[in-house]
């Protein structure tokens, strides 16, 4: 147990170390001159909900992200639609397009020369030139060694053809000399290659880099998603499509966009006379012909 000790030797203890304490302080400070201290100044920042603003009933509520309406009822019935894979894009799109026992940066290369011949052609299209490229050898030095009209003989028929030889082999000559002939692996980088457009650079970042960079946007996600009114204002231009898209929808679901809407469009959601009757939206899309 503890010893009890007197109130009044306890006053006297005190006593006798408050007259040491102040002893040893004026000795510890002699000599020293006294300077003036000022109180330094904190900023305290509040988190929402406290402070002055918070107190007086001034701050206003954070407004919650604009969505459109049923737009998670009209993805899943998209998937239900999209669930057996037979579109077009499914079986002859980008993705099916290089050689995938090639080396890395050989089958990145065959990405992008495929995301190149794609712009305004049809999978069936692309994918037959693509094989034809790949008989032949299809890497960046093949490639440069090809004169341009045998290039252009062997991409014929792909939309604007006679452009895409010319890009493709001035995209092939700054990947051999700027990037040892792998591919940027930036959409920033890839957007200033001859040819290569955002679609594709988004495209090739998912598909080759297996990175989510961004929504690419092709002429299918852009006329669906006016449809659907997945824009707070109509959009003019795929570009203008995919930043309004990225400004609400969960990232986790921009890498199914793409195929997911485009075989939409090409089996369904057609840009003319869509079959609107087949579709499970019909009953909350805005577009929808009802009949």
């Amino acid at each position: 147990m503890c010893a009890a000790v007197s109130t009044g030797g306890g006053r006297a203890v005190a006593r006798r170390l408050g007259r040491a304490a102040g002893v040893s302080q004026v000795h510890s400070t002699a000599g020293i001159p006294r300077r003036s201290r000022r109180r330094k100044s904190v900023a305290i920042a509040y988190e929402s909900g406290q402070g002055d603003g918070a107190e007086q009933g001034t701050s206003e509520p954070q407004r919650p992200c604009w969505e459109p309406r049923d737009w998670r009822q009209q993805l899943e019935r998209i998937r239900e639609m999209r669930r057996s894979r037979d579109a077009p894009v499914d079986e002859m799109g980008v993705q099916k397009c290089y050689d995938s026992s090639a080396p890395p940066q050989v089958m990145r290369y065959q990405v992008l020369l495929a995301l190149m011949l794609s712009s305004q052609t049809k999978d069936q299209v692309t994918s037959a030139a693509m094989l034809r490229l790949r008989e032949h050898g299809l890497t960046v030095d093949s490639i440069l060694q090809m004169d341009d009209a045998t290039l252009g003989q062997i991409i014929y028929p792909v939309g604007f053809w006679r452009n895409k030889v010319k890009y493709i082999k001035q995209t092939t000559a700054i990947l051999k000399q700027k990037y040892g002939g792998d591919i940027p692996r930036t959409v920033e980088e890839l957007v200033q290659l001859p040819g290569v457009g955002p679609k594709m650079a988004h495209l090739a970042m998912n598909i080759a880099w297996d990175s989510v960079s961004g929504i690419a946007v092709d002429t299918h996600v852009h006329r669906i998603t006016n449809r659907l009114k997945w824009v707070k204002k109509e959009t003019r231009y795929p570009e203008e499509t995919r930043v309004a898209l990225e400004d609400w929808l969960p990232r986790d679901l921009w890498r199914e966009i793409n195929w997911l809407f485009v075989g939409f469009g090409q089996q369904t959601c057609l840009p003319v006379n869509p079959r609107c009757n087949e579709c499970l939206n019909q009953d909350i899309c805005p577009a929808a012909k009802r009949r």
